[in-house]
């Protein structure tokens, strides 16, 4: 797949995925209007879609149109969008911009930011349900989904590393330390976006397996290279300021051990997601793509 094929991809199913969040939370006129525009603030912010692009793509490499997976697709999402608003809190990563404009909490609050974001994952969850409630995908399927989701975003995944993050803050830590952070708080939702995928695709157990794999490299690779672009990046790509994980002594590779040794692991994390795909044909082409774009993004 070349660059141009996988623009285009990409920009088909951003298109696919903003329709239909657009449908799934509406903006409304009654009394929980500031909540639900809160909840749009940050949905809507121009995120990349990463996670829920990788879901539908998860779809397509087990053989399944991607619209098989576009409920698990748009869950992941508003289940991203409402870690980052947490993140940004002061009691978290004390964070004022995400995405080139004010953090959602400068904007609604403190109180409204914490709701807005346990309101994108109660949102979130109920579509996954109400998939498989309406018949757009067998109920066995979605309950495997869901599974796979909530533990990947919970304390055995995003949540936990999310508090090891905090907790570790400012202290020494190691190469051990970080790739339990990493694996937990980023790669394991990325895994489970492109396993659900498979999973409502229809996929067999060992190609669910192989995506599984996929996913949790390709996870590690794309936060080292976050961990690498905050000391790097360009701030008006980012939409952030630079050199905030530096300023807080996050545990980082670049921290353990060093920036050229974490250039070279976020290269090899690629290398044994695309190894992971050697089973698939074609229909895996633009997870490949996406595990190359993720290690030479600029923002």
């Amino acid at each position: 797949m070349t660059d141009l094929d996988l623009a285009s991809y990409m920009m088909d199913k951003t298109r696919m995925i903003d329709q239909a969040l657009e449908k799934a939370l509406p903006q409304t006129q009654d009394l929980s209007a500031n909540l639900v525009k809160a909840m749009r603030y940050s949905l809507f912010a121009g995120g990349k879609r990463l996670r829920p692009i990788l879901c539908l793509a998860g779809a397509e490499a087990v053989g399944a149109p991607a619209r098989a997976a576009l409920p698990a697709a748009l869950a992941l999402e508003m289940i991203h969008t409402a870690s980052l608003i947490h993140d940004d809190l002061p009691a978290m990563d004390d964070d004022d911009f995400r995405r080139g404009r004010p953090a959602n909490h400068k904007v609604f609050g403190e109180g409204m930011a914490i709701l807005a974001g346990v309101g994108l994952l109660m949102r979130a969850f109920g579509l996954l349900a109400e998939s498989g409630r309406e018949g757009q995908a067998p109920s066995s399927l979605v309950f495997q989904a869901i599974s796979v989701i909530a533990r990947a975003a919970g304390p055995d995944g995003m949540v936990g590393g999310q508090a090891v993050d905090l907790e570790y803050e400012g202290r020494e830590i190691d190469e051990e330390l970080v790739a339990f952070l990493h694996s937990h708080k980023t790669a394991a939702l990325i895994s489970a976006a492109v396993t659900s995928g498979a999973i409502l695709g229809g996929g067999g157990q060992a190609q669910v397996a192989a995506l599984a794999e996929y996913g949790g490299k390709v996870g590690l690779a794309f936060q080292i290279v976050d961990d690498i672009l905050d000391l790097e990046g360009d701030e008006a790509l980012l939409g952030k300021p630079v050199g905030s994980d530096e300023a807080l002594r996050k545990a980082t590779y670049p921290r353990a051990i060093g920036l050229e040794k974490a250039k070279e692991k976020a290269e090899r994390f690629k290398e044994e997601a695309v190894a992971a795909l050697v089973g698939f044909g074609p229909s895996a082409d633009p997870l490949r793509g996406l595990a190359a774009y993720l290690l030479a993004r600029k923002r």
